[in-house]
């Protein structure tokens, strides 16, 4: 039996965001919730951005989604639209860093060791294999196979 999840899908704006959740169980998609984000267009940008930041936040820690999906910006008619739905998506997605800390606390928790795994070296080849093997099973699930059938 597929494992359920719950996606969260954001077409980012500074004047719209659209946001929907849905559940997947393998089989039957579900929608849980959707709606949009909007701020007024006399507020300064970054008041909008706080806007957008607080409402998307109360979506996710009401929804808890387990995956998330952010439109990508495929053309824009002029170059402040693109700008101004790249902040938003600078929102949405966040600095997308990690110190070197972070990654390897990340590696002893996902991976529940004892302690941080030395030298950094290994920690990172271990983050790297982690991020290997979910995106392996994110492509095992997206195309129908089985997970054995390639052993």
């Amino acid at each position: 039996m597929e494992e359920t999840i719950l996606v969260l899908g954001i077409d980012p704006g500074t004047a719209i965001t659209g946001y929907g959740v849905v559940r997947f169980d393998g089989e039957t998609l579900e929608p849980v919730t959707y709606g949009v984000i909007t701020t007024p267009a006399a507020s300064p940008l970054p008041l909008r951005l706080q806007q957008l930041y607080r409402e998307l936040r109360t979506v996710i820690h009401t929804y808890h989604p387990t995956e998330a999906s952010v439109e990508e910006l495929f053309f824009a008619r002029n170059v402040r639209t693109a700008l101004s739905v790249g902040h938003a998506r600078g929102v949405i997605l966040g600095y997308g860093r990690a110190t070197k800390e972070q990654i390897q606390q990340m590696v002893r928790l996902l991976l529940s060791l004892e302690t941080v795994p030395q030298p950094d070296d290994a920690a990172d080849a271990l983050a790297v294999a982690i991020c290997h093997a979910h995106s392996s099973s994110i492509a095992v699930r997206l195309s129908g196979r089985s997970q054995d059938a390639g052993r």
